[in-house]
């Protein structure tokens, strides 16, 4: 039963990379609740290089936390466990903090 969790981890990790490299590179689909959440004469106005690079962090974060799991079930090393909550603790407070800076920025400029 491990195995399955470590390969379904892998997966959903590779997948996270993926996605992320894409935000990075500005290509493809938005993973942004800004973004989500503007109208439609909104997202034609907005400056999506900030949102797409939020993304991108938060995905690669998402992909780091299930990596981290792939190896713990893979190695059985429990200690891992805490990694993983550390690295959650980070992407919380980056993505809290950055959304506060875009927002600045944002009305800054206005």
């Amino acid at each position: 039963m491990q195995l399955v969790g470590a390969i379904i981890c892998a997966i959903i990790m590779v997948t996270a990379f993926v996605i992320s490299y894409f935000q990075f590179k500005e290509k493809g689909f938005l993973f942004n609740n800004a973004y989500l959440y503007a109208s439609k004469a909104e997202r034609e106005t907005m400056n999506k290089s900030p949102y797409y690079r939020q993304s991108g962090a938060v995905f690669c974060f998402i992909g780091v936390i299930f990596g981290l799991n792939t190896l713990e079930m893979a190695t059985k090393v429990s200690w891992l466990f805490y990694l993983v909550i550390l690295v959650c603790m980070v992407m919380l407070i980056y993505a809290i903090v950055s959304s506060i800076q875009i927002e600045k920025r944002k009305k800054h400029l206005n």
